[in-house]
């Protein structure tokens, strides 16, 4: 053969063991979201009114500021994890594979980082 043994040829070639920490965390985190969604609409569901004023200080109060924050974080990662799925399995050209890891990796920071700063600001009293 001249290849030498058969692990040899394969070896570097298979599992890096990460799929298994991707794959819990992608049910972890719909685990997450079959938990706090459910709260979220019930809790908007029983308010008794829907203006502004009122849904503004629903969420200035400790849980409900706390459940939102989890949501956004929660919700944002399960979203990244299933499109970094996509993105390894439908992108192969080298530029726009670069272009779209950029994103997968800036886009959710930043959509989390503005929900929470903004549910902070809510929660504190700011404008």
């Amino acid at each position: 053969m001249g290849n030498g043994t058969s692990i040899g040829r394969v070896r570097g070639l298979g599992s890096s063991h990460h799929g298994t920490h991707h794959f819990l965390a992608s049910r972890l985190t719909a685990v997450g979201n079959l938990v706090l969604l459910p709260y979220l609409g019930i809790s908007l569901a029983l308010m008794p009114g829907y203006d502004y004023a009122s849904v503004r200080a629903w969420a200035a109060q400790p849980l409900a500021a706390t459940v939102l924050i989890l949501i956004f974080i929660n919700t944002v990662y399960h979203a990244r994890l299933g499109v970094q799925v996509m993105l390894e399995d439908y992108i192969h050209a080298a530029p726009g594979k670069l272009a779209a890891w950029v994103l997968v990796n800036f886009v959710p920071v930043a959509v989390a980082a503005f929900g929470v700063i903004s549910v902070i600001r809510i929660a504190l009293g700011g404008a």
